[in-house]
């Protein structure tokens, strides 16, 4: 490997290292102080509240990472404009856009370790963080996922659980259900059947149930059940998908297929994981050639706060085409290209003489 690889290499993950661990400073006093307020009248260990804030820290981190590229990649050139290092790189020949390529290089590596890597353990210490704190929430006693065998709910309910099996979701109507109910030692107190049931509201609507119970049983026409379930509620179980890894998602989505469950949610956060790294790529390559259009400014931290002017335009542009793919108002892979497409034209647009900056 060349030498000046290597000084760029390591420049940059120095640089990286640098920003990452000010990212992080941040974002864990803020999860902190969350869970301190979450807490308040709940009487826990502090280091538990520690504990937590360092479990949650690294999924959000996750969604910071195309800014933190964008800094990282400003605090690179900073520390190459203010030791007259590029200077001396251009004398010896080595041209503006091979710094950059490199740069991009770096930039693709790391993004690929980070969703694979990083990705794997951040999820995995996601989903610790929610079963830890699950039995202090409102919804800890509340259960509903989706497995290859359907839907399995557990409700508790005046003062009885509920456990509740679906073959199959259609619009607003569970199919092939098998409810059980159980007392509050745990006995099955019932059994109900029913083909179809009306989940628009929390009180269901139980079409033509068989209803099992001391070894007798009887059909109705139509069944009231009170439960804390409702369509909209069913329909956002994995709200939090960056607690699932890779291989949990393409699981779930499976599953979610077999049950006509909508897997948009899943298909935008699998694009969204697949196209990072192209992402991080851009955001360098974008952040690189700011910095040489403005290196004639002196104030490291102006060009820092025209770099995070800029991460905010970027963020709010991805947010609102994501909006629009996860409520179906876009195709779900145009609303992640997009994005890309608009930095990629953008960056296209300021390649122009680039070596001569």
């Amino acid at each position: 490997m060349k030498v000046y690889i290597k000084f760029f290499a390591n420049l940059f993950f120095k640089s990286l290292l640098f920003v990452l661990g000010v990212m992080i400073s941040l974002v864990f006093i803020l999860n902190f102080l969350q869970e301190l307020e979450f807490f308040q009248d709940i009487e826990v260990d502090n280091h538990f509240t520690i504990f937590l804030a360092l479990l949650n820290s690294p999924a959000m981190i996750l969604d910071m990472f195309p800014f933190i590229f964008l800094i990282t990649s400003q605090v690179f050139f900073i520390k190459l404009f203010s030791n007259n290092e590029l200077i001396t790189f251009k004398y010896s020949g080595l041209k503006n856009s091979k710094i950059i390529i490199i740069l991009m290089a770096l930039s693709l590596i790391t993004g690929l370790l980070i969703t694979s890597v990083f990705y794997y353990f951040s999820s995995n210490l996601k989903n610790f963080y929610l079963e830890l704190k699950s039995p202090y929430t409102n919804d800890g006693k509340y259960l509903a996922v989706i497995t290859k065998n359907g839907l399995w709910i557990r409700d508790k309910i005046n003062n009885k659980t509920l456990v509740i099996n679906s073959s199959k979701i259609d619009e607003n109507y569970l199919i092939g259900s098998f409810i059980t109910e159980f007392d509050n030692e745990y006995n099955v107190t019932k059994n109900i059947i029913s083909n179809k049931i009306d989940v628009s509201n929390k009180k269901w609507l139980v079409y033509d149930p068989k209803i099992y119970q001391s070894n007798n049983y009887e059909n109705k026409k139509l069944l009231e059940l009170d439960t804390n379930f409702d369509y909209k509620r069913i329909n956002s179980l994995y709200s939090n998908l960056n607690s699932l890894n890779i291989f949990k998602l393409i699981e779930l989505r499976g599953n979610y297929n077999k049950l006509n469950y909508s897997i948009t949610e899943l298909d935008l956060q699998l694009l969204k994981l697949s196209i990072l790294p192209i992402f991080l790529v851009l955001m360098s390559l974008f952040s690189s050639l700011i910095m040489f259009r403005i290196k004639h400014l002196s104030s490291p931290t102006f060009k820092i706060a025209i770099g995070l002017f800029f991460s905010v335009i970027i963020y709010y542009l991805n947010n609102f085409f994501y909006v629009l793919g996860s409520t179906e108002k876009m195709n779900i892979t145009l609303s992640v290209l997009t994005p890309i497409f608009i930095l990629s034209i953008i960056n296209i647009l300021m390649l122009n003489k680039i070596n001569e900056k």
